[in-house]
């Protein structure tokens, strides 16, 4: 004798023991797929992110993050203060920042730049 919701009556087999039904039947459900335009899936994209970047700026603006870390842990004294580097590890960025922020300002000027529509 199987037992479901309390009750010690079976009436009909699903494949989950403790299905609430609430007085009514269980069955298989089938939906059909709606016939949607293109043109309303094509919008719908272009609204998910609706900022369009080029990548030269992107580029530009990665080099630019990169060279202003640099600068900030060399320079800052928060990142060997709170433990995360060393006092040496400081001085060396200090060192690294003389070469790789003029070479960020290279990379930033040297990137080609976006044509004018």
């Amino acid at each position: 004798m199987l037992v479901t919701e309390k009750s010690f009556i079976f009436n009909s087999v699903t494949s989950y023991p403790f299905l609430k039904t609430n007085g009514r039947e269980v069955g298989i459900t089938l939906a059909s797929k709606r016939d949607l335009p293109k043109k309303s899936t094509t919008t719908q994209q272009e609204n998910i992110f609706p900022l369009r970047v080029s990548n030269p700026v992107l580029a530009r603006s990665v080099v630019a993050v990169l060279g202003l870390g640099f600068i900030d842990a060399g320079y800052s004294g928060d990142w060997s203060r709170i433990g995360v580097i060393s006092r040496e590890t400081e001085d060396l960025l200090k060192l690294a920042a003389f070469v790789i922020v003029p070479f960020c300002i290279f990379l930033i000027l040297s990137f080609s730049k976006e044509p004018e529509p």
